[in-house]
């Protein structure tokens, strides 16, 4: 049988292409050190690859909203203990106040103190994160927690809202991320009107209009106490859900880049092994066509 030396070259240029071929994929899994280079090369896998990608994308944002509100439950919580140190002293002064031997003087000299705490409070209550944003004013950021007008009745306004920001944290569960003060606005306006009672010429511990102001404070300095303590307590165990939340994130992104790895990483040993073949029959081809093709019809065999 007779092979015509265009039809020789034709099958030996497409053998020698194919293998050249194989080798330059190999080569791009050996440096990339994965097996799936183009979906192609395995439909079922990829597509498997392709949801634990996107799922381990879902999760790590996930990861990411939690580590967020942390920071951000975190310093809402430095600001709010702030406020129930500053309402404590204003209640342990309050009492004192209200002991009927106090002088007139005695009286005033807690002015002072008291003014500070009010103006402490105030403070605290229109912090802003770093982007300017305040932060206890629910989802009105932009507005001041509690605003102040000298000539308002009341003084001391709540003028933010109680609408709530959720965010994201796993699948169907979202997290509450603000917090508002409503309710601070009474117990300022209360120590307000102790100021001015205590300011007045002649007060004396026995005036039942001081008695009256010092009386309505404390109780409202008890409320404010209440609502901020309670709002502490309630960071406390959204911080214990985020840490049980991002536990469990953290477990199912391992397992899914496990199975990342074992899906789509290459073995290294039979992709040597392999590339080492194509090469000896690479080598092999090169040598058997310049054999066959200084052959002819006229060799003395």
């Amino acid at each position: 049988m007779r092979i015509a030396t265009s039809q020789f070259q034709a099958t030996m240029n497409r053998a020698l292409q194919d293998n050249q071929s194989a080798i330059a994929s190999l080569t791009a899994q050996i440096a990339s050190q994965k097996k799936i280079q183009v979906p192609s090369d395995d439909p079922v896998t990829s597509v498997r690859l392709s949801r634990l990608a996107r799922e381990e994308a879902i999760v790590g944002q996930y990861r990411d909203n939690i580590s967020s509100i942390k920071i951000r439950l975190s310093s809402n919580e430095t600001y709010l203990q702030s406020m129930v140190n500053d309402i404590t002293q204003s209640h342990d002064l309050l009492v004192w106040a209200s002991d009927g031997s106090n002088t007139g003087d005695d009286l005033k000299a807690m002015v002072t103190t008291m003014t500070s705490l009010r103006d402490s409070l105030m403070y605290s209550a229109n912090q802003k994160d770093q982007e300017g944003n305040y932060l206890f004013s629910g989802t009105a950021t932009g507005t001041p927690a509690i605003s102040y007008d000298p000539a308002g009745v009341p003084k001391y306004t709540f003028t933010g809202n109680t609408d709530q920001q959720q965010s994201v944290v796993g699948n169907g569960i979202n997290q509450t991320i603000n917090v508002d003060v409503k309710g601070l606005d009474d117990l300022l306006n209360q120590m307000d009107d102790t100021i001015t009672a205590l300011s007045q010429p002649g007060v004396s511990a026995g005036d039942p209009a001081v008695k009256a102001a010092l009386t309505a404070n404390m109780d409202g300095a008890t409320n404010a106490l209440t609502l901020i303590s309670g709002k502490i307590a309630s960071f406390g165990g959204a911080q214990n859900v985020m840490d049980t939340l991002d536990g469990n994130h953290a477990n199912v992104s391992l397992s899914n880049q496990t199975a990342i790895l074992d899906l789509g990483s290459l073995d290294m040993g039979e992709a040597t092994i392999e590339m080492n073949g194509y090469n000896l029959a690479l080598q092999a081809s090169y040598k058997a066509y310049s054999k066959i093709s200084n052959l002819s019809l006229f060799n003395i065999l």
